[in-house]
């Protein structure tokens, strides 16, 4: 994209001495311009040249600027198009802003209001192409190919969402705190209908009812002490969207109705108001909480749950995809890596460790642990001593955990097998020593450890 300073330039306009007052300015303002007094020039110069502005006369022959608008729109929709009409033709011209143009300005105009037509036209392109940029990256960075890990846990969640993205069906996404939710919410919207429109999330866990009913369906003024004007709700702002509403389990029945009503009916009453508002909105809700437990024990509705829980989406724990581990602590050592400016890589010990750990974090606690290891670590080379001791002693309690498991099955086989030859001789200690080919006082021993008597 052309920056302002660079931004190509064409005018068209059949009065010549303007013309060329027009070239003089623009080129003055450090744009590159282009112009023409032939009107049925202009598209061949369209074609030619990408412009991003395009500053053209209303009224012209035999081509007019309506024309010149529709066909520079045609090449590029990102071009702007400043019409420029005398005072008589100012009906046609608000048609141009209809079909597209980004404003018009009236003849005759000061030279320092059509520098300031121009520079903001720009800016408005470059704003657009900027958003466009930002949603492709968005659209890039939450691909479900980026999501990362290949068990077939994961891989059967993904094939489930990938369905259910182009669609607009509500979502509930259920799982453990640090599992992903809002990733895959993120994915969902990246990858539906909905992407060039806007995405919203809010944690209805994180703000008393009140409050959230505010933010969710906005207020007129007056409506409570701090209704100090009229506020647009974020069902609202993202009208023709995505909103995430996160921890939904931890809402009151009293909202749960009025979400429910939004969900029935499709549209809003902001706080204080007497009249509903449409609003088209596609609903992504999650939760850690089990659902159909608070269901049972009345503190959600079985009728909101219900209409959430069109498409459920039960993401796994992370200890139980332990296959994944490496490959995520790979992905969060590499992002360490782009932003340090070096090039981390863990030791065999260190990853052995991570992968035998239960994660009640999840996701979140692994790359929190990532984390600090860089920092603590004193060479690129990421060792098991970077960890946490409770990390640490967690692995060495299993180990411990495991090796009294097999001591105990080894002492029920020992116990068993001196049972066996001191029935064979009668209960005769001696005899039996020799036939296990230890000495007596050995056997005494064994016989006083595993409480044979």
């Amino acid at each position: 994209m052309n920056n302002s300073k660079k931004a190509q330039v064409l005018i068209v306009d059949d009065e010549v001495n303007l013309l060329e007052v027009l070239t003089t300015v623009v080129a003055n303002e450090g744009y590159s311009v282009k112009s023409t007094n032939f009107p049925d020039k202009a598209e061949s110069m369209i074609d030619k040249y990408d412009f991003d502005l395009v500053i053209t006369d209303l009224k012209m022959s035999p081509i007019d600027g309506m024309s010149i608008l529709r066909y520079a729109k045609r090449k590029d929709p990102n071009t702007q198009v400043l019409m420029m009409t005398a005072f008589g033709t100012i009906e046609t011209a608000i048609e141009a802003l209809k079909a597209g143009a980004f404003d018009y300005v009236v003849k005759p105009f000061k030279l320092d209001n059509i520098k300031l037509f121009i520079r903001r036209a720009l800016e408005h392109r470059a704003t657009i192409i900027e958003n466009d940029n930002l949603k492709e990256i968005l659209k890039q960075k939450y691909d479900f190919k980026n999501i990362i890990g290949e068990s077939s846990e994961l891989r059967n969640v993904i094939q489930c969402v990938q369905k259910v993205a182009a669609t607009d069906a509500t979502v509930l996404i259920t799982g453990e705190s640090g599992t992903g939710k809002e990733l895959f919410a993120k994915a969902i919207f990246a990858n539906s209908n909905r992407q060039n429109m806007p995405f919203v999330s809010i944690n209805c866990g994180a703000m008393v009812e009140t409050l959230l009913e505010s933010e969710l369906f906005g207020h007129v003024k007056g409506s409570f002490t701090d209704a100090v004007s009229d506020k647009k709700g974020l069902f609202q702002v993202a009208d023709g969207g995505t909103i995430f509403l996160d921890e939904i389990g931890l809402t009151s029945k009293s909202f749960q109705m009025k979400l429910l009503r939004v969900l029935q009916e499709r549209e809003i009453r902001r706080v204080g108001d007497t009249r509903d508002i449409k609003v088209d909105v596609r609903i992504i809700a999650a939760t850690n909480e089990n659902l159909e437990e608070k269901v049972k024990n009345n503190s959600f509705r079985e009728d909101l749950y219900y209409r959430l829980s069109v498409f459920p989406i039960l993401l796994p724990p992370l200890r139980n995809r332990t296959g994944d581990i490496p490959l995520l602590i790979k992905y969060f050592l590499d992002k360490s890596s782009a932003k340090l400016g070096k090039t981390f890589r863990p030791e065999k010990e260190f990853v052995d460790i991570l992968s035998k750990y239960n994660w009640p974090g999840n996701i979140r606690e692994l790359e929190n642990i990532i984390e600090r290891s860089v920092l603590l670590a004193e060479s690129t080379a990421i060792k098991a001593n970077n960890l946490p001791d409770s990390l640490l002693n967690f692995n060495n309690s299993e180990k411990t955990s495991d090796d009294r498991e097999l001591r105990a099955v080894i002492d029920e086989a020992q116990r068993n097998h001196i049972l066996r030859v001191l029935e064979e001789t009668n209960g005769n200690k001696k005899l039996a020593s020799r036939i296990l080919d230890i000495d007596p006082a050995t056997l005494y021993r064994k016989m006083e450890k595993l409480s044979i008597e």
